[in-house]
């Protein structure tokens, strides 16, 4: 049914054929999701959104089972931006009786959350594997939110010949915040009415660390200001708040001529979040 609803997309531009772009997403859609799917409307005939809450990327006393689940909206959502396709297969569809198979990315899953949530991108590139199998996109779009998942993909996309050589067919989209700077995510919802405003804390800070670190303060020195600010403000704990090269998410404890990224993970009652920003390298 899948292929065949693809075929006809791809059909209907004639002989040459018409180009498919693939967001996918876990549902419980919201502006950033939406931004992904207007991007990928930009660049191509058509849309496919796939939306699965990937058991395989969740970890034990994860929110797997409290994740929000709100297909029927999703849909809407989805139809009104013109999405051609939506492909919401469950659980069995994906991962059938005696499915054996795991994808593992080394170097830019080790680190951050990798190190934090064990198996986690082992989830990620496993199902971000299947759907592209299944779609077959031009190209696919995701969220720069979620910055070390997007290293992670396109290191897996490359490894494995899922896109054609020397096309960038892995677009990453910047991240699309709130008013007062917290970024757009599921998880939010979570939050309190007293935590979601200590939040909005979170992008203040690494701003702040990002300022002192691209005026010439010590890489270390920032990196313990930022996480002392974060828990200042309300937050239960730092995951980890560290200086990382754009491309291979090693730490970087110095700022230098190779595009750089703050990132940072914290929890706050009941949650988790992430973030990160560009630190722009010394001219």
């Amino acid at each position: 049914m899948l292929r065949t609803a693809l075929a006809q997309l791809r059909a209907s531009e004639g002989h040459g054929g018409a180009t498919v772009a693939l967001v996918p997403t876990m549902g419980a859609l919201h502006d950033g999701h939406l931004t992904l799917v207007r991007r990928a409307r930009a660049e191509a005939d058509h849309v496919v959104a796939s939306i699965f809450v990937n058991p395989k990327q969740f970890g034990v006393n994860e929110d797997l089972d409290a994740y929000p689940r709100q297909l029927a909206e999703d849909a809407a959502m989805l139809e009104a931006e013109g999405v051609a396709l939506l492909w919401a297969p469950d659980v069995e569809a994906m991962y059938p009786s005696g499915f054996a198979t795991n994808i593992g990315v080394a170097g830019v899953s080790d680190g951050l959350c990798g190190a934090a949530r064990p198996g986690h991108f082992d989830g990620v590139a496993t199902v971000a594997c299947k759907l592209f199998n299944q779609v077959q996109p031009d190209m696919a779009f995701f969220g720069e939110k979620d910055f070390q998942q997007l290293a992670v993909i396109r290191t897996m996309a490359r490894d494995l010949d899922l896109t054609r050589p020397h096309v960038d067919a892995i677009i990453g989209v910047p991240t699309v915040r709130e008013a007062d700077g917290l970024a757009m995510s599921s998880r939010n919802r979570y939050l309190t009415p007293d935590d979601r405003r200590a939040a909005a804390a979170l992008p203040h800070a690494m701003r702040t660390a990002i300022a002192a670190i691209e005026g010439g303060d010590d890489v270390a020195t920032a990196l313990a200001g930022l996480q002392a600010d974060i828990l200042a403000a309300g937050f239960a704990s730092v995951d980890y708040a560290e200086l990382a090269d754009s491309r291979s998410l090693a730490p970087l404890g110095t700022l230098g001529k190779t595009p750089a990224r703050l990132l940072v993970a914290a929890r706050i009652g009941n949650t988790r979040l992430i973030d990160n920003m560009a630190v722009n390298a010394p001219a």
